[in-house]
Protein backbone atom coordinates (compact mmCIF):
# COMPACT_ATOMS: atom_id res chain seq x y z
CA UNK A 1 0.00 0.00 0.00
CA UNK A 2 1.35 3.43 -0.93
CA UNK A 3 2.15 6.02 1.73
CA UNK A 4 -0.45 8.31 0.14
CA UNK A 5 -3.15 5.69 0.47
CA UNK A 6 -2.11 4.87 4.04
CA UNK A 7 -2.35 8.55 4.95
CA UNK A 8 -5.77 8.82 3.34
CA UNK A 9 -7.09 5.76 5.14
CA UNK A 10 -5.69 7.08 8.40
CA UNK A 11 -7.51 10.36 7.87
CA UNK A 12 -10.69 8.44 7.12
CA UNK A 13 -10.38 6.62 10.43
CA UNK A 14 -9.90 9.86 12.34
CA UNK A 15 -12.82 11.56 10.65
CA UNK A 16 -15.11 8.58 11.20
CA UNK A 17 -14.73 9.20 14.94
CA UNK A 18 -16.42 12.58 14.60
CA UNK A 19 -20.15 12.85 15.36
CA UNK A 20 -22.15 11.63 12.38
CA UNK A 21 -24.43 14.67 12.49
CA UNK A 22 -21.50 17.06 12.15
CA UNK A 23 -20.13 15.23 9.12
CA UNK A 24 -23.60 14.94 7.59
CA UNK A 25 -24.15 18.69 7.82
CA UNK A 26 -20.82 19.43 6.15
CA UNK A 27 -21.23 16.83 3.41
CA UNK A 28 -24.96 16.81 2.67
CA UNK A 29 -24.40 18.41 -0.75
CA UNK A 30 -21.85 16.72 -3.03
CA UNK A 31 -20.80 19.01 -5.88
CA UNK A 32 -19.85 17.16 -9.04
CA UNK A 33 -18.30 18.82 -12.05
CA UNK A 34 -18.42 17.35 -15.54
CA UNK A 35 -17.29 18.61 -18.91
CA UNK A 36 -20.03 17.75 -21.39
CA UNK A 37 -18.71 14.31 -22.39
CA UNK A 38 -21.39 11.64 -22.36
CA UNK A 39 -19.20 9.05 -20.63
CA UNK A 40 -18.66 11.38 -17.68
CA UNK A 41 -22.32 12.41 -17.74
CA UNK A 42 -23.20 8.72 -17.42
CA UNK A 43 -20.80 7.94 -14.58
CA UNK A 44 -21.75 11.11 -12.72
CA UNK A 45 -25.41 10.15 -13.07
CA UNK A 46 -24.68 6.74 -11.53
CA UNK A 47 -22.83 8.30 -8.61
CA UNK A 48 -25.64 10.81 -8.15
CA UNK A 49 -28.29 8.08 -8.07
CA UNK A 50 -26.44 6.21 -5.35
CA UNK A 51 -25.68 9.30 -3.29
CA UNK A 52 -29.25 10.53 -3.43
CA UNK A 53 -30.45 7.12 -2.29
CA UNK A 54 -28.06 7.44 0.66
CA UNK A 55 -29.62 10.78 1.63
CA UNK A 56 -27.13 13.19 0.05
CA UNK A 57 -27.93 15.99 -2.39
CA UNK A 58 -25.78 15.66 -5.50
CA UNK A 59 -25.29 18.78 -7.60
CA UNK A 60 -23.79 18.72 -11.08
CA UNK A 61 -22.26 21.61 -13.01
CA UNK A 62 -20.96 21.36 -16.58
CA UNK A 63 -17.95 23.49 -17.49
CA UNK A 64 -14.77 23.25 -19.59
CA UNK A 65 -11.84 21.12 -18.42
CA UNK A 66 -9.68 24.10 -17.32
CA UNK A 67 -12.56 25.60 -15.36
CA UNK A 68 -13.26 22.22 -13.75
CA UNK A 69 -9.75 22.11 -12.31
CA UNK A 70 -9.73 25.74 -11.28
CA UNK A 71 -13.06 25.10 -9.57
CA UNK A 72 -11.73 22.08 -7.68
CA UNK A 73 -8.80 24.18 -6.51
CA UNK A 74 -11.08 27.05 -5.46
CA UNK A 75 -13.53 24.82 -3.56
CA UNK A 76 -16.32 25.41 -6.09
CA UNK A 77 -16.59 21.66 -6.81
CA UNK A 78 -15.91 18.48 -4.86
CA UNK A 79 -15.63 15.62 -7.35
CA UNK A 80 -14.65 15.06 -11.00
CA UNK A 81 -14.96 11.54 -12.43
CA UNK A 82 -13.32 12.29 -15.79
CA UNK A 83 -9.55 12.67 -15.39
CA UNK A 84 -8.41 10.93 -18.60
CA UNK A 85 -4.71 10.14 -18.37
CA UNK A 86 -2.20 10.65 -19.88
CA UNK A 87 -3.94 12.97 -22.35
CA UNK A 88 -5.14 15.31 -19.57
CA UNK A 89 -1.77 15.43 -17.81
CA UNK A 90 -0.84 18.94 -18.99
CA UNK A 91 -4.00 20.35 -17.42
CA UNK A 92 -4.46 18.19 -14.33
CA UNK A 93 -0.90 17.46 -13.20
CA UNK A 94 -0.07 20.99 -11.99
CA UNK A 95 -3.11 20.96 -9.69
CA UNK A 96 -2.28 17.47 -8.40
CA UNK A 97 1.39 18.31 -7.89
CA UNK A 98 0.49 21.51 -6.01
CA UNK A 99 -1.80 19.54 -3.70
CA UNK A 100 -4.96 21.38 -4.76
CA UNK A 101 -6.54 18.31 -6.40
CA UNK A 102 -6.32 14.66 -5.32
CA UNK A 103 -6.14 11.92 -7.96
CA UNK A 104 -8.11 9.57 -5.74
CA UNK A 105 -8.43 6.28 -7.62
CA UNK A 106 -8.73 4.69 -11.06
CA UNK A 107 -12.34 4.30 -12.15
CA UNK A 108 -11.87 2.95 -15.70
CA UNK A 109 -9.09 1.05 -17.44
CA UNK A 110 -8.69 0.23 -21.13
CA UNK A 111 -10.02 3.48 -22.56
CA UNK A 112 -8.46 5.10 -25.63
CA UNK A 113 -8.35 8.63 -27.03
CA UNK A 114 -6.66 9.73 -30.25
CA UNK A 115 -7.34 10.85 -33.83
CA UNK A 116 -9.72 8.80 -35.95
CA UNK A 117 -11.18 8.72 -39.46
CA UNK A 118 -14.17 7.04 -41.11
CA UNK A 119 -13.37 3.51 -42.23
CA UNK A 120 -13.54 4.46 -45.93
CA UNK A 121 -10.76 7.01 -45.36
CA UNK A 122 -8.68 4.39 -43.55
CA UNK A 123 -9.27 1.96 -46.40
CA UNK A 124 -8.09 4.62 -48.85
CA UNK A 125 -4.67 4.53 -47.19
CA UNK A 126 -4.84 6.99 -44.28
CA UNK A 127 -3.88 4.66 -41.45
CA UNK A 128 -1.39 6.86 -39.56
CA UNK A 129 -1.12 10.51 -38.56
CA UNK A 130 1.88 10.56 -40.88
CA UNK A 131 -0.50 10.04 -43.83
CA UNK A 132 -2.59 13.15 -43.12
CA UNK A 133 -0.37 15.81 -44.73
CA UNK A 134 -0.25 13.89 -48.01
CA UNK A 135 -4.03 14.22 -48.20
CA UNK A 136 -4.31 17.75 -46.84
CA UNK A 137 -6.68 18.95 -49.58
CA UNK A 138 -9.15 16.10 -48.99
CA UNK A 139 -9.27 17.06 -45.30
CA UNK A 140 -9.33 20.84 -45.98
CA UNK A 141 -6.37 20.94 -43.56
CA UNK A 142 -8.82 20.64 -40.66
CA UNK A 143 -8.91 18.38 -37.63
CA UNK A 144 -12.28 18.32 -35.89
CA UNK A 145 -12.10 18.53 -32.11
CA UNK A 146 -14.60 19.04 -29.33
CA UNK A 147 -14.95 22.00 -26.97
CA UNK A 148 -12.24 24.65 -26.89
CA UNK A 149 -9.78 24.20 -24.03
CA UNK A 150 -10.17 20.47 -23.59
CA UNK A 151 -7.05 18.32 -23.48
CA UNK A 152 -7.61 16.66 -26.87
CA UNK A 153 -7.87 19.96 -28.70
CA UNK A 154 -4.76 21.18 -26.88
CA UNK A 155 -2.81 18.11 -28.00
CA UNK A 156 -3.83 18.75 -31.61
CA UNK A 157 -2.88 22.40 -31.29
CA UNK A 158 0.52 21.32 -29.96
CA UNK A 159 0.98 19.00 -32.93
CA UNK A 160 0.24 21.91 -35.26
CA UNK A 161 2.49 24.29 -33.34
CA UNK A 162 5.32 21.74 -33.55
CA UNK A 163 4.64 21.16 -37.25
CA UNK A 164 4.52 17.48 -36.32
CA UNK A 165 3.73 15.12 -39.19
CA UNK A 166 3.71 18.11 -41.57
CA UNK A 167 0.56 19.57 -39.97
CA UNK A 168 1.93 23.06 -39.35
CA UNK A 169 -0.59 24.77 -41.65
CA UNK A 170 -3.63 22.82 -40.42
CA UNK A 171 -6.23 24.09 -37.93
CA UNK A 172 -8.35 22.68 -35.13
CA UNK A 173 -12.11 23.04 -35.48
CA UNK A 174 -13.44 23.70 -31.98
CA UNK A 175 -16.94 22.37 -31.50
CA UNK A 176 -18.42 19.99 -28.93
CA UNK A 177 -18.92 16.27 -28.65
CA UNK A 178 -22.40 16.56 -30.17
CA UNK A 179 -21.29 19.08 -32.80
CA UNK A 180 -18.34 16.99 -33.95
CA UNK A 181 -20.45 13.84 -34.23
CA UNK A 182 -23.16 15.73 -36.10
CA UNK A 183 -20.54 16.83 -38.62
CA UNK A 184 -19.34 13.23 -38.94
CA UNK A 185 -22.91 12.00 -39.41
CA UNK A 186 -23.41 14.53 -42.21
CA UNK A 187 -20.23 13.54 -44.05
CA UNK A 188 -20.37 9.77 -43.86
CA UNK A 189 -23.25 9.11 -46.32
CA UNK A 190 -21.32 10.87 -49.13
CA UNK A 191 -17.97 9.44 -48.00
CA UNK A 192 -16.55 12.92 -47.44
CA UNK A 193 -13.19 12.92 -45.67
CA UNK A 194 -12.80 13.98 -42.06
CA UNK A 195 -10.29 13.46 -39.26
CA UNK A 196 -11.59 13.89 -35.73
CA UNK A 197 -11.05 13.13 -32.06
CA UNK A 198 -12.23 9.62 -31.26
CA UNK A 199 -12.41 7.75 -27.98
CA UNK A 200 -13.73 4.67 -26.29
CA UNK A 201 -15.95 4.07 -24.40
CA UNK A 202 -18.43 5.83 -26.68
CA UNK A 203 -21.30 4.74 -28.96
CA UNK A 204 -19.46 6.32 -31.90
CA UNK A 205 -17.48 3.07 -32.04
CA UNK A 206 -20.59 1.11 -32.99
CA UNK A 207 -22.66 3.86 -34.63
CA UNK A 208 -19.98 4.58 -37.25
CA UNK A 209 -17.53 2.45 -39.17
CA UNK A 210 -14.37 4.20 -38.04
CA UNK A 211 -10.70 3.51 -37.39
CA UNK A 212 -8.04 5.02 -35.13
CA UNK A 213 -4.82 6.43 -36.59
CA UNK A 214 -1.49 5.04 -35.43
CA UNK A 215 1.81 6.80 -34.67
CA UNK A 216 0.49 9.69 -32.54
CA UNK A 217 2.20 8.22 -29.45
CA UNK A 218 4.28 11.35 -28.79
CA UNK A 219 1.09 13.34 -28.21
CA UNK A 220 -1.76 10.98 -27.27
CA UNK A 221 0.34 8.17 -25.80
CA UNK A 222 0.90 4.56 -26.87
CA UNK A 223 -1.72 1.95 -27.74
CA UNK A 224 -3.87 4.38 -29.74
CA UNK A 225 -4.03 6.83 -26.89
CA UNK A 226 -4.57 4.10 -24.33
CA UNK A 227 -6.00 5.76 -21.25
CA UNK A 228 -6.91 5.27 -17.63
CA UNK A 229 -9.65 7.44 -16.15
CA UNK A 230 -9.33 8.65 -12.56
CA UNK A 231 -11.66 10.05 -9.94
CA UNK A 232 -10.41 13.45 -8.72
CA UNK A 233 -11.50 15.39 -5.65
CA UNK A 234 -10.68 18.78 -4.25
CA UNK A 235 -8.00 18.69 -1.58
CA UNK A 236 -9.42 17.76 1.83
CA UNK A 237 -12.77 16.47 0.56
CA UNK A 238 -12.25 12.81 1.47
CA UNK A 239 -11.00 13.77 4.93
CA UNK A 240 -14.03 16.01 5.43
CA UNK A 241 -16.53 13.51 4.00
CA UNK A 242 -15.09 10.01 4.57
CA UNK A 243 -18.32 8.15 3.84
CA UNK A 244 -18.61 9.74 0.41
CA UNK A 245 -14.89 9.17 0.02
CA UNK A 246 -15.36 5.45 0.66
CA UNK A 247 -18.03 5.29 -2.03
CA UNK A 248 -15.78 7.09 -4.50
CA UNK A 249 -12.91 4.72 -3.66
CA UNK A 250 -15.22 1.76 -4.36
CA UNK A 251 -16.72 3.02 -7.62
CA UNK A 252 -15.25 1.66 -10.83
CA UNK A 253 -16.69 1.23 -14.30
CA UNK A 254 -16.11 -0.92 -17.39
CA UNK A 255 -16.07 -0.17 -21.11
CA UNK A 256 -19.15 -2.34 -21.59
CA UNK A 257 -21.03 -0.57 -18.80
CA UNK A 258 -20.29 2.89 -20.13
CA UNK A 259 -21.00 1.96 -23.74
CA UNK A 260 -24.42 0.63 -22.72
CA UNK A 261 -25.25 3.72 -20.67
CA UNK A 262 -24.08 6.14 -23.36
CA UNK A 263 -26.03 4.33 -26.04
CA UNK A 264 -29.15 4.63 -23.89
CA UNK A 265 -28.55 8.36 -23.40
CA UNK A 266 -27.40 9.29 -26.92
CA UNK A 267 -29.25 6.84 -29.16
CA UNK A 268 -32.45 6.22 -27.22
CA UNK A 269 -32.84 9.69 -25.74
CA UNK A 270 -33.10 8.47 -22.15
CA UNK A 271 -32.24 11.05 -19.49
CA UNK A 272 -28.88 10.31 -17.86
CA UNK A 273 -30.28 9.79 -14.36
CA UNK A 274 -33.04 7.50 -15.70
CA UNK A 275 -30.50 5.44 -17.65
CA UNK A 276 -28.31 5.17 -14.55
CA UNK A 277 -31.25 4.16 -12.37
CA UNK A 278 -32.31 1.42 -14.79
CA UNK A 279 -28.78 0.07 -15.04
CA UNK A 280 -28.29 -0.04 -11.28
CA UNK A 281 -31.60 -1.85 -10.76
CA UNK A 282 -30.40 -4.57 -13.12
CA UNK A 283 -26.95 -4.93 -11.55
CA UNK A 284 -27.37 -5.52 -7.83
CA UNK A 285 -23.94 -7.12 -7.63
CA UNK A 286 -22.45 -3.78 -8.62
CA UNK A 287 -24.32 -2.03 -5.80
CA UNK A 288 -22.99 -4.53 -3.28
CA UNK A 289 -19.43 -3.82 -4.44
CA UNK A 290 -19.78 -0.05 -4.45
CA UNK A 291 -21.52 0.15 -1.08
CA UNK A 292 -19.09 -2.02 0.85
CA UNK A 293 -18.35 -0.06 4.03
CA UNK A 294 -20.67 2.81 3.01
CA UNK A 295 -23.57 4.07 5.14
CA UNK A 296 -26.46 6.42 4.60
CA UNK A 297 -25.92 10.05 5.54
CA UNK A 298 -27.50 9.21 8.91
CA UNK A 299 -25.17 6.28 9.55
CA UNK A 300 -27.50 3.41 8.66
CA UNK A 301 -26.42 0.51 6.47
CA UNK A 302 -26.08 1.77 2.91
CA UNK A 303 -26.91 -1.18 0.66
CA UNK A 304 -30.47 -1.86 1.89
CA UNK A 305 -31.26 1.86 1.76
CA UNK A 306 -30.09 2.17 -1.84
CA UNK A 307 -31.91 -0.98 -2.92
CA UNK A 308 -35.14 0.34 -1.42
CA UNK A 309 -34.71 3.84 -2.91
CA UNK A 310 -34.01 2.54 -6.42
Amino acid sequence: MSNTKKARLGALAVMTALPATAMADECSTVRFVEVGWTDITATTAMASEVLEALGYEPRVDTVSVPIAYAGLRNNDFDVFLGNWMPSMASISDPYVEDGDVVRLTENLEGAKYTLAVPQYVYDAGVTSVEDLAEHADEFDRRIHGIEAGNDGNELIEQMISDDAYGLGDWQVIDSSEAGMLSELRTRVPNEEWMVFLGWEPHPMNTNFEMAYLSDADDYFGPNLGGATVYTNTRAGFVEQCPNVGQLLENMSFTLEMENELMASIMDDGVAARDAANAYLKEHDDLLAEWLDGVTTIDGDEGLPAVREAL
